[in-house]
């Protein structure tokens, strides 16, 4: 049957496609069809999946890599067509948090619809994510992900109070691993935890495959040159086949990993689709 997995929700959008700040990835793998995250909005999610002839109501499981705004919008839309879907997530992805810049303090958790759809779910079909899981034979969630390196941070002025007194790391950041017979596929949310502790993590519980594909948001936009260099030079020690940079990966760091790998990174954006043998 093949891997078959579908940009919903990006930064950049073919044409005829709503894009907005967020992201969704429409994966059919091991007989299920799964949405990983849900984008900001509901109007984008359900227009760009009409619009691809994605019937949401189809959906077997749903992945939230965590729990901000951005990826967790368009989730009544969905619990609203199917009311039979799992729904994976991380236990405080449901907590508030703010971001804070300038002095202001803006909050960037789940917006409350989404919260009460959650909430309103039957227990068994809530799924609380403390370690990694099979999802099918060709799928698995990360779980909370080890934060091994120095120079890899949550990526931004994260706080879960809006004096900015307690950091937030985002514990609740995971990630998506698809195996296939030339390596695993990597999907991100915006990899909280630091892009090469999850490529590394993925490996550690695939140890019988290379890696093939990495798509997603790497969270690099506002990454120092230290963490850039040893970024990429990381990535190039483990060595890949194919990166499909989205959302908050950031435009200079899209543009220095293009310089860097300039036959294996193409970027993404909604409505591209790609396919994988199994």
């Amino acid at each position: 049957m093949g891997i078959k997995i579908t940009i919903l929700i990006d930064n950049n959008a073919e044409e005829g496609l709503m894009s907005e700040h967020g992201l969704a990835l429409w994966i059919e793998a091991g007989g299920d069809h799964i949405l990983f995250d849900t984008g900001q909005s509901e109007k984008a999610l359900e227009h760009n999946a009409k619009t691809l002839g994605i019937d949401l109501a189809k959906t077997d499981k749903l992945v939230l890599s965590h729990g901000h705004y951005d990826h967790t919008g368009g989730l009544p839309a969905v619990l609203r067509q199917n009311q039979k879907v799992h729904v994976y997530c991380h236990p405080t992805a449901l907590r508030a948090r703010y971001s804070i810049r300038d002095g202001q303090a803006k909050a960037v958790q789940m917006p409350c619809q989404s919260v009460i759809a959650l909430n309103e779910l039957p227990a068994e079909q809530l799924h609380w994510l403390r370690n990694s899981s099979l999802l099918n034979g060709l799928v698995r969630i990360s779980g909370p992900i080890p934060r091994r390196t120095k120079y890899e941070t949550a990526g931004g002025p994260f706080f879960l109070d809006p004096a900015g007194r307690k950091e937030d790391i985002i514990e609740d950041d995971i990630s998506l691993w698809l195996r296939t017979s030339t390596g695993i596929i990597v999907c991100l949310g915006c990899a909280h935890a630091g892009l090469i502790n999850t490529l590394n993590y993925g490996l550690e519980l695939n140890r019988d495959l290379r890696l093939n594909t990495i798509i997603g948001g790497f969270h690099l936009l506002e990454a120092n040159q230290i963490r850039m260099e040893k970024s990429i030079t990381a990535l190039n020690q483990i060595g890949f086949k194919r990166i499909i940079p989205c959302h908050c990966t950031g435009e200079e760091a899209k543009t220095k990993l293009e310089q860097v790998f300039p036959k294996r990174v193409n970027t993404g954006r909604a409505g591209k689709v790609l396919t994988f043998q199994d």
